[in-house]
């Protein structure tokens, strides 16, 4: 892949500039239906840029980590397309918007039971059941390593966040049982909410979720370490489910207005990808 045609004197600068921009506004407020997210500082802002040539651009908090959140769903997406390719996931998840909130049940009585998107919760949940595992731990095992191949290094979970999570899904349980009801989920059910749980609570930073957009966005190639994560074929098809999905109810806007593919998290992340370009990722 080519690199970006910006010169990196002009990309550092568009991330000092739009930090210094935006870093003293504070609209919107901590999610707190999960305990832990509410207690996250709301001042903290980060942004990152990582290019297809491997360089990676830094502003304001941008080595805190926070939690992945829904912007997992992209990650352990990919990972299933590669193994089971995109058909399969199609027919057995569904690749469309369902236009309802994020964790409606609503859009499952409305469409047969059937998913549609694979980055909305009951989508996600039937995603992360479809990892080709012999066992909770290797599925486990599969989805943080996937997550580590994208961003360079080790991900770990964080063991706290985890608990208040799997304390208080009761939501979700409820989605994996009535995926279970109509057949769309392809383990236990609570083995796959359990393991999309410990997905979400895995600990980045922007800098890493730059990468781990770059590597979309050269490929499936990440630009630090070289490593082939998942074959360019399969990358438009996660980038499709990020156009239609990444940002909700919100996506057709974001569309219109930015036109990046993007994925945004409750934890406080966004990444947007810029494909055979370069990633940007804000906290």
């Amino acid at each position: 892949m080519a690199p970006t045609s910006v010169s990196n004197a002009r990309i550092e600068k568009a991330v000092l500039d739009a930090h210094e921009k935006q870093k003293n506004k504070h609209g919107g407020k901590n999610a707190d239906y999960i305990p832990i997210l509410a207690q996250v500082p709301s001042t903290l802002f980060g942004v990152s840029v990582a290019t297809v040539d491997g360089q990676v651009f830094t502003a304001g908090d941008a080595g805190y980590e926070f939690a992945l959140e829904s912007i997992s769903k992209i990650f352990t997406l990919a990972l299933v397309i590669e193994q089971r390719g995109p058909r399969e996931l199609r027919l057995k998840v569904g690749a469309d918007p369902t236009g309802e909130a994020f964790n409606s049940v609503l859009a499952l009585e409305l469409h047969n039971d059937k998913p549609m998107s694979p980055l909305v919760n009951a989508g996600a949940i039937s995603t992360t059941s479809l990892v080709d595992a012999v066992g909770p731990e290797d599925r486990w095992r599969q989805i943080v390593g996937a997550q580590s191949d994208f961003a360079g290094r080790q991900i770990s979970i964080s063991e706290e966040i985890n608990a208040s999570e799997q304390a208080t899904n009761f939501h979700n349980r409820a989605i994996a049982w009535l995926l279970r009801g109509s057949g769309y989920i392809y383990c236990d059910p609570m083995e796959a909410c359990d393991i999309y749980t410990r997905q979400c609570s895995t600990l980045v930073t922007t800098a890493d979720l730059a990468v781990m957009g770059a590597t979309l966005a050269n490929g499936g190639t990440n630009p630090i370490t070289g490593k082939r994560v998942i074959a360019r074929k399969n990358v438009p098809h996660v980038l499709a489910e990020m156009t239609m999905e990444g940002v909700y109810t919100r996506s057709g806007d974001w569309a219109y207005t930015v036109g990046l593919p993007a994925k945004s998290g409750v934890g406080g992340g966004l990444v947007a990808v810029a494909p055979g370009q370069l990633a940007i990722a804000a906290f």
